[in-house]
């Protein structure tokens, strides 16, 4: 029997907000024009091609002769235009008014730049719930690229997973491919004669067949190595040729060609799931080691073929549990999300909720939600970015709703859906999110004039993948492997870098140390906790003036075994970029001393760089990764020139402050790295009763922003005088 097959190459390529402007253009130069280039050649070849819309509105701004000559092929009909989520938002993690509005007006935006119909859409990390069907066909999208994974997932054998099937939500359909994993782990990684083979034999048993490619675009240039072996030493020409030779059995074809041309194979119901290594990660840390050591155990048994099919990994909306920082940007997302919502309720439109929607659609983009082989979450400039787009939206429905003047507002509400109440502290110049039940700690801090969260920091906890850098392994072979087997190390000595704290990197968390603890101890994790107030239950009372208000949080607790009560305020005033935070310690001995700090982590402010630095009396202390150990000093200032920031820490008595970096070992596609996660400063003091057993300080936290307004307004009079 000759075979006869189609192959749908459906690339996806996709830079994240927030990403460096330079890793944009690497990624163009070393993947996305090239890959073009070489494709112009081969007037028999087709693809399907999704660019997400942080990239496509990138490329439509500094190489718009890119888009024309994509608009050109797709005239001719060699591409299809895969529509999408437009800032690659993950749909199950957004609002149902979201997917729909993500993805309807990314078609519009794709359909005016680049003509031709967008019919198909790209699932973006192919993560999937049955109800997503509603949302996509309201979208007016026909059919989607999914993983074998879920097909297998619902029940269906290799032989039935060579087509496209028909699925159904609350009476909408929708069609979906099961995009192939080996073809996957195949290009561009084996020779194209051993991917022509293994495509004829597909065809011979099973005629007709339709074979889906669906992968990242940045494997042909951009993932290691990847360029020299796709483009220097020909290896997509090779494929291309390959592909053209045989072209009388194998059929090269987009998603559109097999809809029209080829009937579904049947209905299917799919589980909630998304490529099989994205639920390997979602996995809690000790369960995706145990799965990493059952595959190792059984992957040489007979029997595991079969048993294969049956395991699955973790749900993806538990990336929200495995890093709560996923789960506070979602609910800073979502309390945008609403607050649109709210207003398009009451009327509003026009032009500045429009740019609001985009903003709140940019924040939403997936990135920095999760982590995997990519970096992820561990990304400060990518949770920075996500931050910075939310804020913007916020800002601009303040606009929509006319709050010009100075302002101040305070609310309780369950902020982050744990059942317990938040407090929201907010002013035309600060936003503060307070978490009374969690030792009533500071959990964000937004310098809305620069977009800034000056909180989004992250915990240092255990990975699965720590067990390889404990190991020191490196791959030590000169083959192109998959990001998903490479083992580099982007430093030397991480093993010894590896940290986890013992509480989230907060601030205004309250501890009670060991008279005798040292900055290497708190920096190490080593020094004891000898109170309960870190991660203790505070009560919280909103204390109200017309232009300002204090949140008033307190806790009867311990330290030492002796009974004490701290109630701290944190003053928010309309108009000022000042944090006012007073301490009262109720309980304490006469006698003794008790060693007492408050810790800050601020977020945000990157080490490595002489305009980033500490600031007292004037004197230059060091770049923002210095360890200082300062002693009876009243004030310290972080500077970051680059931001345009300064922020100023000042105590009404002396005081002690120890200040470290930090830092996380993680994984990204380019090996094992070691990221500045934040600058934890900490004020300390050995603490003793007054008669009545009482102590006080105030701490001031001024946010200066002054440089980063002045170089703002400097840059707006030079476009207006361009304009002219």
């Amino acid at each position: 029997m000759n075979p006869t097959i189609r192959l749908c190459l459906v690339l996806h390529n996709h830079q994240p907000i927030g990403n460096f402007d330079g890793v944009f253009e690497q990624a163009y130069q070393d993947s996305y024009l090239p890959f073009l280039e070489v494709f112009e050649d081969y007037s028999d070849l087709k693809i399907s091609l999704h660019t997400s819309g942080p990239l496509m509105e990138w490329l439509d701004e500094r190489h718009p002769e890119y888009l024309d000559r994509v608009a050109a092929l797709v005239a001719e009909d060699r591409i299809e235009i895969i529509g999408g989520s437009f800032y690659e938002a993950i749909l199950t993690m957004i609002p149902q008014r979201d997917r729909v509005g993500q993805i309807a007006t990314y078609t519009a935006w794709l359909e005016d730049r680049l003509g031709g119909k967008v019919r198909g859409m790209w699932t973006p990390e192919r993560v999937w719930e049955q109800s997503l069907t509603t949302a996509i066909a309201e979208a007016g999208i026909e059919y989607t690229v999914l993983d074998d994974f879920h097909f297998r997932n619902a029940g269906l054998a290799d032989d039935k997973l060579h087509g496209y099937y028909v699925t159904e939500d609350d009476g909408r359909v929708l069609c979906v491919f099961p995009g192939s994993e080996q073809l996957r782990y195949f290009i561009p990684f084996q020779d194209p004669d051993r991917i022509i083979e293994h495509l004829r034999h597909l065809g011979e048993v099973s005629p007709g067949a339709v074979a889906v490619f669906g992968d990242d675009g940045e494997k042909f240039g951009t993932w290691p190595d990847t360029k020299k072996h796709v483009y220097d030493n020909g290896w997509l020409r090779k494929f291309f040729d390959a592909l053209t030779l045989h072209r009388d059995w194998l059929s090269t074809t987009t998603l559109a060609d097999a809809i029209d041309n080829t009937p579904a194979k049947g209905k299917v119901y799919l589980p909630d799931g998304s490529y099989r290594e994205m639920t390997e990660w979602a996995l809690p840390v000790a369960k995706q080691e145990e799965y990493d050591d059952v595959v190792h155990d059984m992957q040489h048994d007979a029997r595991w073929a079969r048993m294969r099919q049956f395991m699955r990994g973790g749900f993806w909306r538990n990336f929200k549990v495995k890093y709560p920082e996923a789960n506070e940007m979602y609910a800073r997302m979502m309390m945008v999300s609403q607050r649109l919502a709210e207003a398009e309720a009451q009327g509003a439109s026009g032009e500045t909720i429009e740019a609001a929607r985009r903003e709140l659609y940019r924040g939403q983009c997936n990135c920095s939600y999760w982590h995997g082989a990519f970096g992820g979450i561990y990304l400060p400039h990518l949770r920075n970015a996500v931050y910075s787009r939310l804020i913007a939206a916020d800002k601009l429905l303040d606009e929509a709703e006319q709050k010009t003047a100075p302002w101040i507002e305070a609310a309780a509400a369950d902020l982050n859906f744990d059942a317990r109440p938040e407090i929201r502290l907010s002013s035309d110049k600060l936003t503060c999110l307070l978490e009374p039940a969690s030792g009533g700690r500071l959990y964000e801090l937004d310098i809305r004039s620069i977009c800034h969260n000056l909180a989004a920091s992250i915990t240092r906890r255990p990975e699965s993948y720590h067990r390889k850098v404990l190991q020191g392994a490196n791959a030590g072979s000169d083959n192109v492997a998959s990001i998903h087997d490479r083992v580099v190390f982007k430093q030397e000595g991480l093993d010894q870098r590896l940290q986890y704290d013992k509480q989230p990197r907060k601030s205004l968390v309250d501890h009670f140390y060991d008279n005798e603890a040292t900055l290497a101890a708190v920096r190490d994790g080593r020094a004891n906790e000898r109170g309960d107030f870190a991660e203790g239950e505070y009560e919280a009372k909103i204390r109200r003036n017309p232009d300002r208000i204090q949140v008033q949080l307190s806790r009867q607790g311990n330290a030492w075994g002796i009974p004490l009560r701290i109630t701290k305020g944190v003053t928010l005033t309309a108009g000022d970029s000042e944090l006012r935070i007073a301490y009262l310690l109720e309980g304490l001995p006469r006698d003794k001393s008790l060693h007492f700090a408050v810790e800050f982590n601020l977020a945000g402010l990157p080490s490595g760089a002489d305009d980033r630095y500490f600031l007292s009396q004037n004197v230059k202390l060091g770049q923002l990764g210095a360890q200082l150990d300062l002693r009876d000093a009243q004030e310290l200032a972080l500077c970051d020139e680059w931001l345009g920031l300064k922020v100023q820490l000042n105590t009404n008595r002396p005081t002690h402050i120890w200040t470290f970096p930090v830092e996380t070992v993680s994984q990204s596609e380019g090996g094992f790295e070691l990221v500045h996660q934040s600058v934890s400063v900490q004020p300390h003091w050995f603490v003793q009763g007054d008669a009545d057993g009482r102590w006080s300080t105030e701490l001031t936290l001024k946010m200066d922003t002054s440089q980063a307004e002045s170089r703002a307004a400097a840059l707006e009079t030079a476009a207006a005088g361009l304009h002219d």
